[in-house]
């Protein structure tokens, strides 16, 4: 299965046409400076704790189709960046308020370090808690990064030498199914156990998030550097069973916000190990994304790098009428920020090239083409995410990780200036 499958022509005669679309970008000198900006940013998160009557276990997510708060409960896999959002806030604008609302919106997920049946609680504690350890010196904190890590770490399997994603789930074609499937997502989840190694003095957790790491170095990227989805091992043998998509195009295609997810991931491990091989990896991942000629003059990709192309039929049912653009995704495009912003700060050759990228991929998110300073939301600071068009599932819509991951590049642009 790792060619590409077929697709049944059943009901399937059209052509599929795309239509390529390069959304212009208004730049602005300084990103998220003035107070009119702030004030906006903070409005409309004040808008989503107003919606759900600061109820912190109505976690915002997105909106629905008629512009209404979408919402989460804590053992959802982005619980944790509302509150990851308001410890940004309170680090951005230094007021007292935001530290309060980050602590009770942070501690409404207290149970989820015991969680042993997911493997984001890596972005559901350290988005939240960690941030609170890291911005707020709160040592409570510790304790709770420690635990979750001891959940994460069930989900390792020596044979695999991998951390399971979901427990269970079928393929496309309706008749594969993955038991053990590994998604490129995971590397996000890494840092929960390094952090845990550095609090504890534990080793345990730093030696299975390089182990993952690895693995996943060897498994799930061709050889441009373009990531694999979903490999699916075989728990007797530790043998790769099937390499495949779950939210991209087709499955040798590459997904966007996945390049971005192993970008920032293979950052963090080098971050927390100095290990060169783990740089020099980050960079290709970089280079592939920075050089890839569907990228955009905006630097802010289309959901996927392969999208464009007509050649490739789609094994989901595409609707051009539905969907007729080739679509941005803004989340993949703030996670990718995020990630050059740090990997910049490195003593290495291309240093100042991924800054630059960096600091234009900022301002493009903060251009009137991706903020949302139309109000076409009322809870959100950016527009035009994707959170799965293969399911037809959060199509063109605010994502609050896209708002963390922006919040973070922010954050991360005064660093590299400073």
């Amino acid at each position: 299965m790792i060619i590409c499958r077929t697709i049944k022509f059943i009901n399937f005669t059209l052509i599929l046409t795309i239509i390529i679309l390069s959304a212009s970008c208004h730049s602005r000198k300084n990103v998220v400076n003035s107070d009119e900006e702030i004030d906006y940013i903070t409005s409309q998160v004040e808008n989503s704790i107003n919606a759900v009557n600061n109820d912190p276990t109505r976690i915002p997510r997105t909106i629905t189709e008629d512009g209404k708060l979408r919402t989460v409960g804590i053992y959802g896999w982005t619980s944790g960046f509302f509150a990851g959002n308001l410890w940004y806030l309170y680090d951005l604008t230094g007021d007292d308020k935001w530290r309060k609302r980050a602590i009770k919106w942070t501690e409404a997920l207290d149970s989820v370090q015991y969680y042993t049946e997911d493997h984001d609680i890596g972005f559901i504690i350290n988005c939240s808690y960690g941030n609170g350890l890291r911005l707020a010196g709160i040592k409570e904190y510790e304790k709770v990064i420690i635990n979750a890590a001891k959940s994460l770490t069930t989900r390792y399997n020596p044979i695999t030498k991998s951390i399971k994603s979901w427990n269970r789930k079928k393929a496309w074609d309706g008749e594969t199914e993955w038991y053990f499937p590994v998604i490129i997502d995971n590397m996000m989840n890494l840092e929960l156990l390094f952090e845990a190694t550095r609090l504890s003095g534990d080793n345990t957790f730093k030696d299975i998030a390089v182990q993952h790491a690895l693995t996943t170095m060897q498994n799930h990227y061709r050889k441009d550097f373009s990531s694999y989805h979903v490999v699916d091992y075989d728990t007797i043998t530790g043998n790769v069973l099937d390499k495949a998509t779950n939210q991209g195009f087709v499955d040798q295609s590459s997904w966007a916000r996945g390049q971005a997810w192993g970008l920032y991931g293979f950052i963090t491990c080098y971050r927390y190990t100095k290990d060169e091989q783990f740089l020099q990896f980050a960079e290709n991942i970089a280079n592939y994304i920075l050089n890839h000629p569907n990228l955009p003059e905006d630097l802010v990709p289309y959901w996927d790098y392969d999208a464009t192309n007509s050649k490739l039929i789609p094994e989901w049912d595409y609707d051009p009428e539905k969907y007729p653009v080739v679509l941005r995704d803004v989340s993949a495009a703030a996670i990718t920020c995020s990630a050059l912003f740090e990997l910049a700060e490195y003593n290495i050759e291309n240093s100042e090239k991924y800054k630059n990228k960096a600091f234009k991929l900022l301002e493009s998110l903060a251009s009137s083409t991706y903020m949302n300073t139309d109000n076409e939301n009322n809870y959100f600071i950016l527009n035009h995410s994707v959170g799965s068009l293969p399911h037809g599932a959060e199509i063109n819509a605010p994502l609050v990780y896209a708002d963390y991951y922006f919040l973070e590049s922010i954050r991360r642009k005064k660093k590299v200036l400073n």
